[in-house]
C-alpha cells in the first residue's frame, strides 16, 4: 500500500514548522517567532532507513481558545490527527511543561493513535537534558530530546516513528484490493460517480460545493472483481474558499492519493479543464500513481461531431505532463459510459505491473540510440551501457551510463516515449534512475 502518514502536532510556537523543515530538508513552512504563523497543513516526504513516509505540518493547538483563527487551526490539526498513522507531539523544553501540553496530550490519547513525544529546543544536551524528564508527567511515553534549529536528536526521533510502521509482507500486499481515489475540485460529481457505480446512494450528494469533507472508503464490485473506491473532499484555490472547513479537506485528498494505486481525476465537462485541475493531477503524477482522467457531466454538453476532440485537445494541452493518462467521457447522472471506468482501471493495473525482459529492454534502447544520438558536452558523448527494470507501480528502470550529467531530461523523455511506443504503459508514469558505470565495468 502507500506511504504511512505522520503528523506533527503541539501547541503554538514550540517549533513544529522548524522541525518539519529540517526533517523534509526544504524550507517549506513559514517559520516566525509568533504563535499562529502556520495556518495550513503543509506536507512533504521523509525517508529514514528503509522507510518513506508523508510528513504533515500543522498549526498549533490551543484547546480552550475561542479565537476564530486558533479554533480553525485546532480543527485542521484534528483532521491531520485523524488522517495520520503516527503522531509526533512536539513540546518546548525552554518553556517547560504547561497546562496546554496536558490538554493536547489528553486529546491525542483519545485519538487512539501511536504517539512519539518530542521535546524540542534542546540545543545543548548538557544544559537541557535533565529538564526533559519533566515531560514524563504527560504519561504518553519517553520524551525524545531534539533541536530542530541545530539538527540534533533526529535519529532517535525517527527510529521511534518508524518503529510503529507495520511491516507488510509481499504476499499481504498482493492480496489487497486495488485502491482507487476519486479526486477533483468541489462539485464535479465525485460522490455521484461512486453512487452510480454502487447502484445505491452510499455517499451524500449535494449541489453545495464541499459537501464531502472526509475521505470515504467504499468497496465496489464489478463482475468477479472488487475495488476500494475513495471519495475525497474537493480541492479549490485558497482565494475561492468561503468556509474554513473546505481547507481542512486538502490533506485528506493528498493522503488518499498517497495510499491509492490509481487516481481518477474528475473534470466538469460544463466548466472545462482548469488550472486547479492541473494542480490536482500533478499531485497524483508526482506520487507516481496510475491516473485516469474522467470528464463528468458529459450529458449536459451540446455536441457535434467535433466536440469530443476539442475537449480532448484542450485537456491534453493543459495536462501535457500526463499524456499517458486515458481520457474517458462519462455521466454519473445518466450512467453514460460508466462501465468504461472499470475497463480503464484494469488497463492501468496491467500497465503498472508490466515487466520488460532485460534483453528486450536493451534492444529497444539500442534502436532508440541509433535513431537519435545521445547528447554531448564539450566533446564528451553520453554512452548508455545497458538498462534493467527493477520495480513496478510505477515501472522503474535503472540506466547505466558513462556520465549521468550528460543524461539530459529531454533524452530521458525520448527514451520513455520509445518504450511507450512499444509497450504503451497506459495510465502509469515511468521512473528512470540514472547510474554511472565505467566502460570496463560493462
Amino acid at each position: 500500500m502507500g506511504k504511512k502518514v505522520v503528523a506533527i502536532v503541539g501547541r503554538p510556537n514550540v517549533g513544529k514548522s522548524s522541525l518539519f523543515n529540517s526533517l523534509v530538508g526544504e524550507r517549506i513552512s513559514i517559520v516566525q517567532d509568533t504563535p499562529g504563523v502556520t495556518r495550513d497543513r503543509i506536507y512533504g516526504d521523509v525517508t529514514w532507513l528503509n522507510s518513506k513516509f508523508t510528513l504533515i505540518d500543522t498549526g498549533g493547538i490551543e484547546p480552550k481558545s475561542d479565537d476564530k483563527m486558533l479554533v480553525y487551526m485546532r480543527e485542521q490539526a484534528m483532521i491531520a490527527i485523524d488522517t495520520a498513522d503516527v503522531i509526533i507531539f512536539v513540546t518546548d523544553v525552554r518553556e517547560g511543561l504547561v497546562d496546554a501540553d496536558h490538554e493536547v496530550a489528553d486529546l491525542l490519547r483519545r485519538s487512539g493513535k501511536d504517539i512519539v513525544l518530542c521535546v524540542n529546543k534542546v540545543d545543548s544536551f548538557e544544559k537541557f537534558l535533565n529538564a526533559t524528564y519533566e515531560f514524563y508527567n504527560l504519561g504518553i511515553g519517553d520524551p525524545i530530546p531534539v533541536s530542530a534549529a541545530n539538527n540534533l536528536g533526529f535519529g532517535d526521533l525517527l527510529d521511534e516513528v518508524v518503529k510503529y510502521f507495520d511491516e507488510e509482507s509481499p504476499e499481504e500486499e498482493d492480496n489487497e484490493l486495488p485502491r482507487i481515489a476519486i479526486v477533483g475540485k468541489p462539485n464535479v460529481g465525485k460522490s455521484s460517480i461512486i453512487n452510480r457505480l454502487l447502484g445505491e446512494n452510499r455517499v451524500i450528494v449535494s449541489d453545495v460545493a464541499g459537501t464531502t469533507r472526509d475521505a470515504i472508503d467504499t468497496i465496489v464490485r464489478n463482475g468477479e472483481k472488487e475495488y476500494v473506491f475513495v471519495d475525497t473532499a474537493g480541492l479549490r484555490r485558497h482565494a475561492k474558499i468561503k468556509e474554513d472547513i473546505e481547507r481542512y479537506s486538502i490533506i485528506r485528498t493528498v493522503t488518499s492519493v498517497e495510499k491509492a494505486d490509481i487516481v481518477i481525476v474528475v473534470i466538469d465537462a460544463s466548466e472545462g479543464i482548469t488550472e486547479q485541475d492541473a494542480k490536482i493531477a500533478g499531485i497524483a503524477h508526482d506520487a507516481g500513481k496510475g491516473i485516469i482522467i474522467a470528464v463528468n457531466k458529459w450529458d449536459a454538453i451540446e455536441k457535434n461531431d467535433k466536440t469530443i476532440y476539442e475537449h480532448q485537445d484542450k485537456i491534453r494541452e493543459v495536462l501535457s505532463f500526463i499524456r499517458y493518462a486515458d481520457i474517458i467521457f462519462i455521466s454519473a447522472k445518466t450512467g453514460q459510459r460508466m462501465q468504461n471506468i472499470f475497463t480503464a482501471i484494469e488497463e492501468v493495473i496491467d500497465s503498472q505491473n508490466r515487466r520488460i525482459q532485460t534483453g528486450v529492454l536493451n534492444q529497444i534502447i539500442t534502436e532508440a540510440v541509433a535513431l537519435q544520438a545521445p547528447p554531448t558536452d564539450k566533446g564528451k558523448r553520453l554512452k548508455i551501457f545497458y538498462a534493467t527494470q527493477v520495480n513496478v507501480k510505477p515501472p522503474t528502470f535503472v540506466v547505466f551510463v558513462n556520465d549521468k550529467e550528460l543524461m539530459h531530461f529531454s533524452y530521458v523523455r525520448y527514451l520513455e516515449n520509445k518504450l511507450r511506443e512499444v509497450f504503451l504503459f497506459k495510465g502509469t508514469s515511468l521512473k528512470f534512475i540514472i547510474r554511472e558505470r565505467e566502460q570496463d565495468e560493462k
